[in-house]
């Protein structure tokens, strides 16, 4: 019997993780291309503002989070929990690969933005049902000794769908010439098309599903709710709950989530310039060996309680987040400055723009003898006859770190990751256990969505716009999240009970 039981309960973790792993892969492949994105659906000549432009159609997917929550919150716990989150898995793996078939700026203009934009605001309502959904149906079918551990598989599935995300690009990137995969149809949209192909598997496998067990008994004896909306937020003592959840635990869980993981590979990227291959790998390596933890403090949570756990991640992250990125900075902006730095290699390039202009490229790669180096960009504008009509910039970009470079930035990513593991691995059970069974998925949604889809989601985007606008202190976007985490955690010390083990048949 306990064989089937454990069976049971593998099979619904299973059909769960699968399925949410892939709505975060298609979530996040847009995050992870937003450079190559913000060139391809926006007009030439700002490229800070077409990047600004880009992560603010990210921020948007992230903001109507929770109104998918309320929508598909609500669905869940009229019909079923089972029927929803699959209704969410086929609208996102829909809009994730019609993004792949939007025509860029330059053939269809302003349309091109404002229909991925769409395509951005129904991912965002698709992911607002979805995890609410997971989570639920997990910790209904999970022993009451165990949720914290078996909710936490579902908890790995966001940095699962970010590894399979990046993993996929690099795929992609490094079996084919930059310009090939930068072209408006080019290999950046190999992704995209990709997903339809993982979501076709995920939904054969979550056909196969039962009904929560819970809900099929409420249903089964009438007890659904029959206004969830109204139970979940216009009963004082649940909205109280919901309030809690947000500000004294979610808001700061979603901040240090989209820190360690989206502001870091975006800060090594565009504030570090690190070359591509070195700022994917740094984050894979870290994310290879963090992805455990959330099932180790997931087990602990079952043992010492929620609480202490979440509120330690907050506090290391506030504590050490300007120190560590700091270091990331340093250590790059050295590199460059090494008075030891050697020519190793110079390329020229020439390209025509739409115009009919000449450009030619000039590239002068640097190396050092510790195995570290950085390249050097001039793009000149040429005239019919080959001479210089107007002299580009000189710009540094693509760093390359050494070895020993290399494994202090994946060890340091690796912490920021473990701090996500922290606040993020015992968040299912612990919103699972403050609402009851018949408006779960609509008060635990709502909360968790704002956490992360608001707070969390506008970190890159509020990140970038700090940095942009008081360009005198390179960190200056860490206040944001580090604000938001130092709030959270005075809340929840004081207000949030160390939950553990409480019953979820209620």
């Amino acid at each position: 019997m306990k064989n089937d039981t454990a069976s049971s309960i593998c099979k619904v973790i299973g059909a769960s993780s699968v399925g949410t792993m892939i709505e975060w892969y298609d979530f996040y492949i847009f995050g992870m291309l937003a450079k190559t994105i913000s060139v391809q659906f926006f007009p030439e000549g700002n490229t800070t503002a077409a990047l600004l432009s880009t992560l603010a159609i990210f921020a948007a997917g992230f903001i109507v989070r929770p109104f998918g929550a309320l929508v598909f919150g609500r669905l869940g716990d009229l019909i079923g929990r089972k029927y929803t989150f699959l209704l969410t898995l086929v609208l996102m793996g829909g809009s994730t690969f019609l993004i792949g078939l939007v025509p860029g700026y330059k053939s269809i203009g302003i349309a091109a933005p404002l229909l991925v934009l769409l395509l951005r605001l129904l991912q965002g309502l698709a992911l607002g049902g979805e995890y609410g959904g997971a989570a639920t149906y997990v910790a209904e079918h999970a022993p009451t000794h165990r949720r914290g551990f078996f909710t936490s598989w579902i908890q790995t599935t966001a940095t699962l769908g970010l590894f399979v995300a990046l993993g996929v690009i690099m795929l992609v990137k490094m079996n084919m010439p930059d310009e090939q995969f930068n072209t408006e149809w080019g290999g950046w949209r190999y992704p995209f098309w990709f997903s339809i192909l993982l979501v076709v598997v995920s939904i054969y496998i979550r056909m196969k599903m039962h009904e929560s067990p819970l809900f099929a008994k409420l249903k089964s004896e009438g007890k659904t709710s029959a206004n969830p909306l109204r139970e979940s937020f216009r009963n004082k003592a649940n909205f109280k709950m919901v309030l809690l959840a947000l500000f004294g635990a979610v808001m700061g869980q979603g901040v240090v989530w989209y820190t360690g993981q989206f502001y870091a590979q975006s800060f090594l990227e565009t504030k570090c310039t690190l070359e591509f291959e070195q700022s994917r790998t740094v984050m894979l390596w870290a994310i290879a060996f963090a992805t455990p933890f959330f099932l180790f403090f997931g087990w602990l949570s079952d043992k010492i309680g929620r609480k202490w756990i979440m509120m330690l991640g907050m506090l290391l992250g506030i504590l050490t987040y300007r120190p560590i990125f700091g270091y990331f900075l340093e250590t790059t902006q050295a590199i460059t400055k090494n008075a030891e730095a050697k020519i190793s290699g110079i390329t020229e390039e020439y390209t025509e723009t739409s115009t009919g202009e000449r450009i030619r490229t000039h590239t002068t790669v640097y190396s050092l003898a510790d195995g570290s180096g950085f390249r050097e960009v001039q793009r000149d504008t040429l005239d019919t006859g080959g001479a210089v009509k107007a002299a580009g910039p000189v710009i540094v970009a693509e760093k390359h770190l050494s070895s020993s470079q290399y494994w202090k930035f994946a060890g340091l990513v690796f912490l920021l990751i473990l701090y996500v593991t922290m606040v993020y691995g015992p968040i299912a059970a612990f919103l699972v256990e403050i609402f009851p069974t018949k408006i779960r998925y609509t008060s635990m949604s709502l909360p968790y969505h704002i956490g992360n889809g608001v707070f969390g989601g506008l970190v890159p985007f509020i990140g970038l716009l700090l940095t942009t606008s008081f360009p005198g202190d390179p960190l200056v976007g860490l206040w944001y999240p580090i604000g938001v985490a130092a709030l959270c955690l005075v809340i929840g010390v004081i207000y949030l009970n160390n939950r553990i083990d409480k019953n979820v048949e209620d």
